[in-house]
């Protein structure tokens, strides 16, 4: 039985010494997601995480996988000494137009999890990035642009004349009570 008891905790105690740490206990990533912001379509768009090793031990980054493929990973290959930064570039190709956001892995020695970061932005065409650019405001599709909305013929409200037709329903119905008792005292005098 004593036998059974010290190899259960031999076995513990190398487990627990074999044991990973988490990727939050040896690195700190400046900002998990980057704002790119507007860019132009087809023009492939760099964001670069700094990553800090605030470990003891030198840091490798193994991996910077991103989620698909319109995002290219690089990252650095050489150790990072404790207390100082490397970091991590994820090019976006900027094919669609309309907003994005996607995400890499990253996976360090030693650690037995995954970090995610995100790269998030919109890509225009080239027309509305040199409008944006210019400082022209972007108009939502199928609304009238600036200059034609200075010439637009003023809407007319449609709530005082909600309001207003209640009114004009009594006195109508009114003039109509008074046409008809009217005509009333007329047959009855005529008769």
């Amino acid at each position: 039985m004593k036998k059974v008891l010290f190899s259960l905790a031999a076995l513990a105690l190398s487990a627990g010494a074999f044991a990973q740490a988490k990727s939050d206990d040896i690195a700190k990533i400046k900002s998990e997601t980057i704002e790119m912001g507007k860019i132009p379509q087809g023009t492939p768009a760099p964001a670069v995480f700094t990553v800090l090793n605030t470990g003891s031990k030198d840091l490798i980054i193994e991996s910077a996988s991103p989620t698909c493929g319109c995002t290219i990973g690089d990252y650095t290959k050489t150790p990072i000494a404790p207390g100082k930064t490397g970091t991590i570039t994820a090019t976006y190709n900027a094919g669609g137009i309309g907003a994005f956001e996607k995400h890499m892995n990253v996976k360090f020695a030693g650690a037995d999890d995954m970090k995610s970061i995100t790269i998030k932005g919109e890509v225009l065409s080239a027309e509305d990035y040199a409008k944006v650019k210019a400082g022209i405001p972007l108009v939502p599709a199928g609304m009238p642009t600036p200059p034609n909305m200075v010439n637009a013929t003023p809407i007319k409200s449609a709530v005082p004349a909600m309001i207003a037709a209640p009114a004009v329903k009594k006195i109508a119905a009114k003039k109509a009570v008074k046409t008809a008792v009217a005509k009333t005292a007329v047959i009855k005098t005529a008769a």
